[in-house]
């Protein structure tokens, strides 16, 4: 009878170390910033709450900034990535993509795919109704780059620029939810 015991002691005491184990392995291997104050804060600037209403904009209404990081519209999905009008724009950062809008020139188009394809990879429809994609919006005009999640906004001079990486780093996947 004590062998027994002994059997199912050492079972147990064998189950909860593997359990253990596992937890710590899991936790040495998480990433996550989620309470670290030694990060920096997030890159971008907060904008005000213009909110997420689903219909036109009311007359009169005016966007805080152009392009518009919040507000109302129609929600509309992105199929490819490109051009976006202002619906597919606030309907793609909404669910959480992170979009650059940029002038055109071709150098940055291909700096900006290549953070893309790091980041989340290259654009997919799917990917984009989840809220996990970065989008590229190709607007002629637009002066270095301006990187938009919902309700932030950072600024770059040029495609390279390292903060465009760390914008779309954190803040992909938040949407209305950060």
């Amino acid at each position: 009878m004590t062998t027994k015991v002994a059997r199912v002691a050492l079972a147990v005491v064998l189950g909860v170390a593997a359990v253990v184990g596992v937890l710590l392995f899991v936790q040495s291997r998480d990433k996550s910033t989620f309470g670290d104050s030694g990060s920096g804060p997030a890159p971008g600037r907060l904008l005000p709450d213009q909110g997420a209403a689903h219909s036109r904009p009311p007359a009169g209404f005016h966007f805080a900034t152009d392009p518009p990081a919040s507000g109302p519209h129609v929600p509309t999905p992105v199929r490819r990535d490109g051009t976006l009008t202002r619906d597919q724009l606030l309907t793609a950062l909404e669910a959480g993509n992170v979009v650059f809008v940029f002038g055109g020139a071709r150098a940055d188009e291909a700096q900006l795919r290549a953070v893309q394809d790091d980041v989340a990879g290259p654009f997919d429809p799917a990917l984009a109704s989840a809220g996990q994609a970065v989008i590229l919006d190709r607007r002629p005009g637009t002066g270095g780059v301006v990187a938009l999640a919902w309700r932030r906004m950072l600024t770059a001079p040029r495609a390279t620029h390292a903060r465009l990486r760390d914008f779309a780093d954190a803040w992909l996947g938040k949407g209305t939810g950060q």
